[in-house]
């Protein structure tokens, strides 16, 4: 019987640091980018992310808990604006501020994440005309910190992320083409 728990305990060791130099490979920071094409003007688009009082309307987190507590401090826009949420495990809690908006091409966020695990990263939007329509781009960036090397060993950030501004892009396609 102790030979099984020490070959299962040796099997385990191994198992543990294979995932714990894979997770040192990973790279130090990390980006997801996704675009999209809407055949709208930026300065209608450009309001609804510049306020977060709109984001209700198109961001694909607001709705995954309908108990969301929403908080907003600052300015109702712009620099200087804040939005602080607290939700369920599907949302987490944190913090976003503008910290710069160049009407109507440029949006950067300092993004803060406190549940399920703290983060600390930077949204940017740009809004570039492309003829009769506008190239929307959607970027998060930041440090990866060594826990979340440790999650990509198992799951693809830029996937999940992703799917996710395809779908915010998506939401304010929708919007904004009427």
């Amino acid at each position: 019987m102790l030979e099984i728990i020490g070959i299962i305990a040796v099997i385990l060791a191994i198992a543990i640091a294979v995932v714990l130099i894979l997770a040192a490979t990973k790279p130090s920071t990390f980006r997801v980018t996704r675009a999209a094409s809407i055949k709208a003007p930026a300065d209608r688009i450009f309001p609804l992310i510049n306020d977060f009082h709109q984001w209700v309307a198109w961001s694909p987190y607001e709705n995954r808990d309908p108990a969301l507590k929403r908080t907003y401090q600052g300015k109702q826009s712009g620099q200087g604006a804040v939005y602080a949420w607290d939700g369920n495990k599907n949302v987490g809690a944190g913090r976003m501020e503008i910290l710069q908006a160049e009407t109507p091409s440029k949006i950067v966020i300092k993004l803060d994440f406190f549940k399920p695990f703290e983060g600390h990263n930077t949204a940017e939007f740009t809004m570039l005309p492309q003829g009769d329509a506008t190239n929307v781009t959607w970027t998060m960036y930041g440090p990866a910190v060594f826990m979340s090397k440790v999650m990509q060993v198992f799951m693809n950030l830029d996937h999940m992320i992703g799917r996710d501004f395809e779908v915010g892009l998506a939401n304010l396609k929708k919007l904004t083409e009427r």
